[in-house]
């Protein structure tokens, strides 16, 4: 027997570490032989390591698998992007195929010591059928909840609509102040119905952004609501990446929310924040015990309030994969801070 070397002994534990992963991990030679898998590689193939070691990675691949591989290594090498992200279908050899995201990217040589020249890239590939089922499940969930928030809104519009006929009716017969209460329910209702169908048709994650110039777009939100008294002072230049139409909805309930509750003559604030931004107002502010409440369905501490605007700002930064937390103003009003935000030089 011959004494292991240190560095057969580092190789050992690199290879011992890597075979308690749950991801397949590999590693290639630049004729495209297998040089390196791990157990859990040779497990979602269904062979054995010693099956593979040796043979070209794509012969064991279906050849749409291949092309998709082929075309970001070629990016790679063009200097397109840094490393590679495929989602295909992985092949069993016995034929089975199920969905997988692998990431790889190229070895430099010396990048990983002397034997980083006899390879050409490594990877990892990562069994995502789990994720799938539930993004499938989310996905009819969604579309189930938007026929049915579709059809109550129907079927609610309409006696609404028959409603608020009848009550312009009765106006012109009579001058009474329960008719003005009438017509605050009626636009109550409106205002819930509208709310409603926000928060089921918006769940799902954004898809498409765009530039957007913070100050300007408050400003346009700004000349869309009821402001009453009230005052904006926009305290920011930044741009930032977002769906233009889910931005609005999150600032227009910010600021429906705070001419609501703190007064008329409210001032709000736009102004940036360490990777995001923030809305901050110099009303009474929002007690500490409530702030984890705030973005619940249905709270509010207004009468007239649905109890939905929060939750719907939280619904869209949420879907652009941002945190929000409310915390105090400078001034000793509510400041909702947004971060985690894709924000433009």
């Amino acid at each position: 027997m011959t004494e292991e070397s240190p560095r057969d002994r580092e190789l050992r534990r690199y290879e011992t570490i890597l075979d308690s992963l749950d991801d397949a991990v590999y590693a290639v030679r630049p004729d495209g032989t297998i040089a390196y898998v791990n157990e859990r590689y040779a497990e979602m193939k269904g062979v054995s390591p010693e099956e593979l070691l040796g043979t070209n990675i794509y012969d064991w691949v279906t050849e749409e698998a291949a092309e998709k591989a082929r075309r970001v290594r070629r990016e790679i090498e063009a200097g397109e992007r840094g490393a590679g992200a495929v989602e295909y279908e992985f092949l069993t050899a016995d034929g089975e195929r199920f969905p997988v995201e692998m990431r790889f990217n190229r070895l430099v040589a010396g990048q990983i010591g002397d034997g980083a020249s006899e390879l050409d890239r490594v990877g990892v590939i990562r069994d995502v059928r789990e994720r799938k089922r539930r993004e499938e499940a989310l996905r009819e969930n969604n579309e189930r909840l938007e026929e049915f928030a579709s059809i109550v809104s129907h079927d609610l519009r309409n006696p609404l609509s028959v409603a608020q006929g009848r009550l312009d009716l009765a106006r012109e017969e009579h001058d009474s102040e329960h008719l003005d209460a009438v017509a605050d329910a009626h636009e109550r209702m409106e205002t819930l119905i509208d709310d409603l169908l926000t928060l089921a048709r918006d769940g799902e994650g954004v898809e498409e952004t765009e530039r957007v110039s913070l100050g300007e777009f408050a400003e346009t939100c700004w000349d869309g609501v009821e402001t009453a008294g009230a005052s904006l002072r926009v305290e920011t230049d930044r741009a930032i990446l977002a769906d233009r139409s889910r931005l609005r909805q999150l600032f227009e309930n910010l600021l429906r929310n705070a001419i609501e509750h703190a007064s008329e003559d409210v001032t709000v604030t736009v102004g940036d924040l360490d990777g995001g931004f923030y809305v901050a107002d110099d009303g009474s502010g929002i007690p500490e015990n409530d702030r984890e409440r705030v973005f619940e369905t249905g709270y509010s501490t207004n009468e007239d309030g649905t109890g939905f605007g929060l939750e719907i700002v939280e619904t869209v930064a949420e879907a652009h994969g941002w945190d929000v937390r409310v915390t105090d103003a400078a001034g000793g009003g509510a400041r909702f801070e947004f971060t985690g935000v894709d924000v433009l030089e």
